[in-house]
């Protein structure tokens, strides 16, 4: 009998992305950047200037803090033993919005961190490569973890069955971020592993 499954996103589900891409641009670019409001885009100031980066300008910066800057990352409290603790129960993956060229830094990340999981990457809306995943499992039942609403509702849209937990773990942007709960499409929103382990196990064993 096929296993529950659980896709979880990474930044800022298991790791700190935001506070320390902050502290790079501090540092190496002098970029002022607010964790506050909209994250990444219109968020960003180079110092002495009141005009935004452009888009442009603000994926290739995150481009080189991946390149360069992951050992940085820290973990989201809980996180850790909170997979541990799903991967007895369920088949565990992540799902990040990285090129497909940084899949091998990203599952060494994890693996050093002691979050040995098959690593899935991804470019735009989440929706179709959850299709993919869960045709590959063929899971008893599946959940899936992110911080962006917009996944939830690409989730909801490419496979309604999938029970969805929006998680932001990052404090400085939780209240500021669309809430998927709140829009319909995630089945509840929990900002902490201390409350989110006990609301996964419980959908994992749930009735369908």
């Amino acid at each position: 009998m096929s296993r529950p499954l659980v896709i979880t996103d990474c930044d800022e589900v298991l790791l700190h992305m935001v506070r320390h891409f902050r502290d790079w641009l501090d540092e190496a670019h002098d970029v002022d950047f607010s964790l506050e409001g909209n994250v990444f885009v219109q968020a960003m100031r180079r110092r002495g200037s009141d005009d935004a980066m452009s888009e442009e300008e603000v994926w290739d910066l995150l481009g080189g803090f991946f390149d360069t800057e992951m050992g940085r990352q820290t973990p989201i409290a809980g996180s850790i033993d909170a997979i541990a603790e799903l991967q007895r129960e369920a088949d565990v993956v992540v799902l990040t919005n990285l090129v497909d060229k940084r899949n091998e830094a990203r599952t060494r990340q994890l693996r050093d961190l002691g979050i040995t999981v098959p690593v899935y990457t991804n470019q735009g809306p989440k929706g179709g490569a959850l299709s993919r995943i869960i045709a590959e499992f063929g899971p008893s039942r599946a959940v899936f973890i992110d911080d962006i609403a917009q996944h939830h509702a690409s989730a909801a849209e490419n496979v309604p069955h999938i029970h969805r937990l929006h998680f932001c773990g990052e404090p400085a942007i939780a209240p500021h971020i669309t809430c998927a709960y709140v829009a319909g499409h995630a089945d509840a929103r929990i900002d902490n592993w201390s409350e989110a382990l006990p609301w996964l196990l419980e959908t994992l064993h749930g009735e369908p």
